[in-house]
C-alpha cells in the first residue's frame, strides 16, 4: 500500500484552512496530520509531527509563513514548503527561500494538485541538504508595487524595527519584511551583532569610539557624565551603538 504524503495546513482563518482540507480529501494518497493558526504553531506541529508538505499562509500573526519557513529549513528533515496566499508581492521572498510553489487564493483543485506534485520532487532530504542551498546574494524589497533587489554586499546595516527590519545602504534606507534573527543565521559571517536589535557589516565598520550619551528626556538634549561604544561606518554618518554585551567584539577587533 504506497504511503499517504503527510501535509501540515497553517492559516490563521478558519475558513481558509476548512477549503485547503476539503480540497486536499479530494486528492488520493494526501492526509492533512495537523493544522495551525500562526508561525509558531506551524513550526511546533512540523518538529512534532514530521509532514512532507507544508501549505502556508504568509500574512499570519506573530511569526509569519516566510519566518517559519526559513526555520522549518533548518530542521533534521525539512518538510517542502507550498505557499498559499492572497497577496502576489511575496512571491520574490518566496523564490529566495525556495519554496516548492506560490498558490494564490482562491486555490483550484488542479493548482493545488500539481504544487504537490512539484513539492514532493523537490524535497531536500536532509538538514546537510537544505543547508547546501547557495546564499542569497540580494535582498528583495517589495516598494510601491515593484521588487527591488539590493544587493547584500551593499547593507552596511540591518536594525530591527518592530515587525520589519530597515537595510540601510550608502544611499538609502528599506523596508526588509524579514526577521533580524533569520538574516543573521543566513548571512553569519558577514554581519556582527553589536546591539540586540542592530546587525553591521563587517566590511563596513570602520573602527570604535567612546562618545558622551545625550539624555533625550532633557529639553535641550543636554550631554550626561556618561559615554557609549559606538561603531564608526563607512559612507555614512550614522553610527552604531555598541551593548555591553557585545563590547568583547571592540577588543577581539
Amino acid at each position: 500500500m504506497k504511503p499517504s504524503v503527510k501535509i501540515l495546513i497553517a492559516d490563521d482563518e478558519a475558513p481558509a484552512r476548512n477549503r485547503l482540507r476539503e480540497l486536499l480529501a479530494e486528492l488520493a494518497d494526501v492526509e492533512v496530520i495537523a493544522e495551525a493558526k500562526n508561525g509558531q504553531e506551524a513550526i511546533d506541529c512540523c518538529q512534532r509531527q514530521q509532514p512532507d508538505i507544508d501549505i502556508l499562509d504568509i500574512s499570519m500573526p506573530g511569526q509569519n509563513g516566510i519566518d517559519a519557513a526559513q526555520a522549518m529549513q533548518q530542521m533534521a528533515m525539512p518538510p517542502a514548503i507550498i505557499f498559499s496566499t492572497a497577496f502576489d508581492r511575496y512571491a520574490m521572498q518566496a523564490f529566495d527561500i525556495q519554496a516548492a510553489d506560490y498558490l494564490l487564493k482562491p486555490i483550484r483543485l488542479e493548482r493545488l494538485q500539481a504544487a504537490i506534485a512539484k513539492a514532493l520532487s523537490l524535497r531536500p532530504k536532509t538538514k546537510a541538504t537544505a543547508q547546501s542551498k547557495p546564499q542569497r546574494k540580494h535582498l528583495s524589497i517589495s516598494e510601491r508595487g515593484s521588487i527591488l533587489l539590493v544587493p547584500i554586499e551593499d547593507a552596511i546595516y540591518l536594525r530591527a524595527e518592530l515587525k520589519y527590519t530597515t537595510v540601510r545602504t550608502a544611499t538609502k534606507e528599506y523596508v526588509l519584511e524579514e526577521s533580524l534573527n533569520n538574516l543573521e543565521h543566513e548571512f553569519d559571517g558577514l554581519f556582527l551583532r553589536l546591539h540586540r536589535n542592530c546587525l553591521v557589516a563587517k566590511s563596513a565598520i570602520v573602527g570604535y569610539e567612546k562618545r558622551p550619551i545625550y539624555d533625550v528626556a532633557d529639553a535641550d538634549h543636554a550631554l550626561t557624565n556618561d559615554k557609549q561604544w559606538v561603531a564608526i561606518l563607512k559612507n555614512i554618518p550614522d553610527t552604531v551603538v555598541v551593548s555591553r554585551r557585545q563590547q568583547h567584539l571592540i577588543r577581539a577587533s
